[in-house]
C-alpha cells in the first residue's frame, strides 16, 4: 500500500479517518530551515472554514503535534513527523454499511483489494480526513518557497453553476485576504452568498454539489521543472489527484485550448524592463514542462460529495442481492471550500519538490 509521494521532498501520510490520528512524515527539508508552527496550525484551521455553517458537523480540534524533526523552530535535517488526534469519531453509521458499499465511495474496490478486515469507517485511508497530512506538508513547502519569492494561493472558482470572477491582476496576498472573508473560500464577494445559498439548498434536498478550485503561484524562477515525465504539469497533477474527489485538472486555458487556434493560444513574448513576459497567459505559466516566469494557473474539478441523504441503489455483499442504502452520519454537502487549502498545499508540495530537485532551493 503506497502512501508516499515526492523525490527530494518526500511526504508519507498515515492514519485513517476513525483511527487514533492522521498526519504526515516529511523528509528532505534542509537542516536549519525556519519553520513557523503557528503558520502550520493556521493552515490546518483553514480546513474548517470560518463560520462552519456549510461543513460537516464533525468537530475536530486538529491541534498540531510535532513528534520529531523540528527543534526550536527549525528543521533538524531529519524526518519531520507531525500529526493531529482524531477525537470526534462515530463508527456506528459506518458499521451498519459494512456489507452495502456506498455509491461514489471506495468501499467496494477497497474491500475487494484489502479484504473484509479493511477499516473503512469514515472512509478509512480513502477519506478526505487524510488531507490533514497534505496540509501539514504543504504548509512546510510554502515556508520553503516563501524566502525564494514563490507564493501560492488557492480559492473557490465555482460551486455548482455559480462562477466567480477573479482578475489575473490580483496579487497573492490580495487573493488570500479576499478569500478568507468568506466561508465558501472565494475572493469574489459578488457571488459568495449565492455559492453559500446553493450549498444550503443542496443540503436541504439531501444532495450535494461540486465545483472548481483554482490555484495560482507567482515568483516561479524561469526554467523550474523538468521535461516530459516530471514537467510542472505532471508533478502538480499527480499531487492534485491525491486529494479525494478531484476528477479533473487543467492549466492555463486548459480544455478551452482545444477550441482555439495557435494564433490565439500562443502567448507573445515582450520585454518589461529587464525581464521577458508574455502578453497573455494561455499556457498557465508553463512551456515544455518548465516555468516561464509568468503566474502558474491550475484548476481542479472537485466532484459532488458522495455521501448524500437520499436512497441510492447498491448491493448486499452477503447474499448477492440488489438493495438500497441511505447514508447517515456527518458529511459536507459541498467539500469545495475545504478542498481549497488541500489543493493549495499539494501544489506547493509539487513546486517545492521540483525546486529542490532543480537546485532552486538550498
Amino acid at each position: 500500500m503506497s502512501m508516499e509521494w515526492g523525490v527530494r521532498m518526500r511526504v508519507t501520510i498515515f492514519g485513517s479517518s476513525h483511527g487514533p490520528e492522521v498526519g504526515a512524515r516529511i523528509s528532505g527539508i534542509p537542516a536549519g530551515t525556519p519553520l513557523d508552527l503557528e503558520q502550520i496550525q493556521a493552515d490546518l484551521d483553514r480546513r474548517r472554514p470560518v463560520g462552519r455553517r456549510l461543513a460537516t458537523r464533525r468537530q475536530e480540534e486538529d491541534r498540531l503535534v510535532i513528534d520529531s524533526g523540528i527543534v526550536q523552530g527549525r528543521s533538524d535535517g531529519g524526518e519531520i513527523r507531525a500529526h493531529v488526534a482524531n477525537t470526534d469519531v462515530q463508527r456506528g453509521p459506518y458499521d451498519r454499511l459494512r456489507y452495502t458499499p456506498r455509491p461514489g465511495h471506495a468501499d467496494y474496490p477497497a474491500r475487494i483489494r484489502y479484504g473484509e478486515e479493511a477499516d473503512l469507517s469514515g472512509g478509512g485511508i480513502f477519506s478526505g480526513r487524510m488531507t490533514v497530512g497534505l496540509v501539514i506538508a504543504g504548509s512546510i513547502a510554502r515556508q520553503l518557497l516563501g524566502p525564494r519569492g514563490i507564493q501560492v494561493a488557492g480559492f473557490t472558482q465555482s460551486i455548482g453553476g455559480v462562477e466567480a470572477t477573479v482578475p489575473e491582476s490580483w496579487s497573492i496576498p490580495e487573493l488570500r485576504a479576499r478569500r478568507d472573508l468568506h466561508e465558501v473560500g472565494t475572493p469574489d464577494p459578488a457571488v459568495a452568498e449565492a455559492m453559500a445559498e446553493a450549498i444550503g439548498a443542496a443540503r436541504r434536498e439531501g444532495d450535494s454539489l461540486g465545483g472548481i478550485v483554482e490555484v495560482r503561484a507567482t515568483g516561479l524562477p524561469v526554467g523550474l521543472g523538468e521535461p516530459f515525465f516530471d514537467s510542472i504539469e505532471s508533478v502538480v497533477a499527480h499531487a492534485g489527484f491525491s486529494v479525494p474527489a478531484v476528477k479533473g485538472v487543467e492549466f492555463g486555458a486548459g480544455f478551452r485550448a482545444a477550441r482555439m487556434r495557435g494564433s490565439e493560444h500562443n502567448d507573445p513574448f515582450h520585454w518589461v524592463g529587464d525581464r521577458v513576459e508574455t502578453r497573455t497567459n494561455h499556457s498557465g505559466g508553463i512551456l515544455g514542462g518548465l516555468a516561464t516566469g509568468m503566474p502558474l494557473r491550475v484548476r481542479f474539478a472537485v466532484k459532488p460529495t458522495s455521501s448524500i441523504a437520499r436512497p441510492q441503489a447498491t448491493v448486499d455483499l452477503r447474499d448477492h442481492t440488489d438493495t438500497t442504502v441511505t447514508v447517515t452520519g456527518r458529511h459536507d454537502p459541498c467539500i469545495v471550500p475545504r478542498a481549497v487549502v488541500a489543493l493549495e498545499s499539494v501544489t506547493a508540495m509539487a513546486l517545492a519538490d521540483l525546486a529542490l530537485r532543480g537546485g532552486f532551493l538550498p
